[in-house]
């Protein structure tokens, strides 16, 4: 066995090297093609069902603006119930034909299920499932007090869009439909001080990634990656070490001091509504994060030793 391991690790470096050599040319041809076609011939959202989570404010309400603006039915889920009929006033006003508010906590399994029947009831489909909804956390792995104190993270931003997607499931494959998933930039960058934040948006694209394989064709899914966005989490809303969600100013100092230019949270979701209906399966935004893959792709030191200066540099906010 050990012979014909060591066997394997000479033959198969040069056997893959020659089959990109050979496939690339016309792989690349291929996603050209594609490309262009997917400009031309978008996805039309009029007369169709998008829920949205998180929809309250940030991404998530600007969101509903622009999938308003294209006649889309929508469903509006977060806990703030007077937020979200502020919201979907509003998207009433920029084209919706009909909005539907479901306050619900996502973290809950038995709340999910029911917003997405009563989604399915009410309308009697569903097209896009966006999974928006999120938690920040900027801390210190080290000056946790309680590590349990984080649970809230995972349980919000990694199954509060694994429970609802479980359940929509059935109904997405019925009209062939999306699931848009908000990860972000920390799901595969380091990020100071973001530990469990990271770790859980991580989780969500691997997820997310094997997902696809499991589900396609019926189904496309669609990867977010924000990166500085004006929304609560970057206004200070966070998860503190205390377990305590909390308005911390110190964090939104910290985040403006680093002098990376934030996106408008109705930019970003321009961008998301787009790239969504062009079939996308990733959107990193704004765009120029993209550089930050291929850097941490290509140099992990480099960045592992930035990261480093950075963390080192920033006072705890907290």
């Amino acid at each position: 066995m050990e012979l014909i391991q060591n066997l394997l690790n000479l033959v198969i470096p040069p056997i893959t090297v020659v089959f990109l050599c050979l496939i690339l040319p016309f792989f690349f041809v291929f996603k050209f093609i594609h490309f262009i076609l997917r400009h031309i011939f978008p996805e039309k959202m009029r007369g169709k069902v998008v829920l949205i989570t998180g929809a309250s404010s940030g991404i998530g309400e600007n969101l509903a603006y622009e999938y308003a603006k294209k006649g889309a039915y929508l469903v509006l889920v977060a806990r703030r119930e007077e937020s979200l009929r502020k919201v979907a006033e509003k998207a009433g006003q920029l084209g919706s034909p009909d909005v539907l508010v479901v306050p619900a906590d996502v973290s809950r399994v038995d709340q999910c299920k029911k917003f997405i029947d009563e989604a399915v009831n009410h309308f009697g489909r569903l097209d896009h499932l966006v999974c928006n909804a999120g938690i920040g956390s900027y801390c210190a792995f080290e000056d946790i007090p309680d590590v349990t104190n984080f649970v809230p993270v995972m349980d919000i931003n990694f199954w509060g869009s694994i429970y609802p997607t479980y359940y929509a499931i059935p109904h997405l494959k019925r009209c062939k439909g999306k699931i848009i998933v908000n990860a972000s930039v920390a799901g595969w960058m380091t990020a100071p001080r973001g530990t469990v934040y990271g770790a859980s948006k991580a989780a969500l694209i691997h997820f997310y990634d094997n997902l696809r394989i499991e589900v396609g064709p019926e189904i496309s899914i669609v990867v977010i990656s924000p990166g500085f966005v004006e929304s609560e989490i970057t206004q200070g809303k966070q998860l503190t070490k205390r377990g305590k969600v909390e308005q911390d100013q110190g964090i939104k100092i910290v985040l403006r001091g680093i002098g990376i230019p934030f996106e408008s949270a109705g930019d970003c979701a321009k961008a998301i509504v787009t790239g969504a209906c062009r079939g996308d399966r990733y959107i990193t935004e704004p765009w120029l994060y993209n550089m930050l893959y291929l850097l941490r792709v290509l140099c992990p030191e480099l960045v592992e030793w930035t990261s480093r200066l950075v963390y080192r540099s920033l006072r705890s906010p907290s």
